[in-house]
């Protein structure tokens, strides 16, 4: 089968930017990024740009996708927890390197449309929820991995609390007004060890649910 020339140009981009986890890049080359974006923005699908999605939120940037799934070092015995399902796009690159992805949205709408996203891609290693990602999933915790993708004040204790010894956790933290930063945390014997990636920009991270989430 030949391989969308924009798909192609994306994924030279990306190693031009330093990714080299061969593992990540495949799954990112497998994920059919135009199944995740709205109909107006389909033909920027390979552009290695954010794009605004339903509820004011946005798909990522493939690079810091691809920057955050490398920096998480997902193995395929893992169980992984997504704060921020949004388009599902994350996710679905994640179902391929780990043994189950577990994603929290707090948008109905978001979560609907992408179940039906991973529907179509029979992505049968993604469970999903409707709930408040300040609080993670508890009842399923603790996981091996962490991954956020929405900006949060400081990192939550809900999260941390459901990391397990040894896991990793990688979100940006907004921890001066308009500066969000990217942040691998680690939870070894003595506590948590944080190791500062890029500058990024996110939405925030909101506690709660909206009203159409309650309905």
């Amino acid at each position: 089968m030949t391989q969308d020339p924009r798909k192609t140009s994306l994924m030279a981009a990306l190693q031009k930017q330093g990714i080299r986890d061969s593992r990540v890049l495949d799954a990112i080359a497998t994920v059919p990024r135009e199944v995740f974006v709205e109909d107006a923005f389909s033909d920027q699908a390979y552009a290695d740009q954010a794009l605004p999605i339903s509820c004011g939120q946005t798909i990522s940037q493939p690079y810091v996708v691809a920057l955050m799934t490398e920096a998480l070092d997902v193995k395929a015995v893992h169980r992984v927890l997504e704060i921020g399902t949004g388009s599902g796009y994350q996710s679905a690159v994640l179902s391929h390197l780990c043994k189950r992805v577990y994603t929290v949205e707090r948008f109905r709408t978001l979560a609907d449309k992408a179940a039906r996203r991973f529907d179509a891609l029979k992505l049968k290693n993604v469970t999903q929820t409707v709930g408040d990602g300040t609080k993670g999933w508890l009842r399923l915790a603790p996981f091996d991995r962490i991954i956020v993708t929405a900006a949060a004040k400081d990192v939550p204790q809900a999260l941390l609390d459901q990391l397990e010894p040894g896991g990793v956790m990688v979100l940006p933290i907004e921890e001066r007004a308009g500066k969000q930063d990217l942040y691998r945390i680690t939870r070894t014997e003595a506590g948590f060890e944080r190791q500062h990636l890029v500058p990024v920009r996110f939405v925030p991270l909101v506690e709660g649910l909206p009203k159409e989430s309650l309905a």
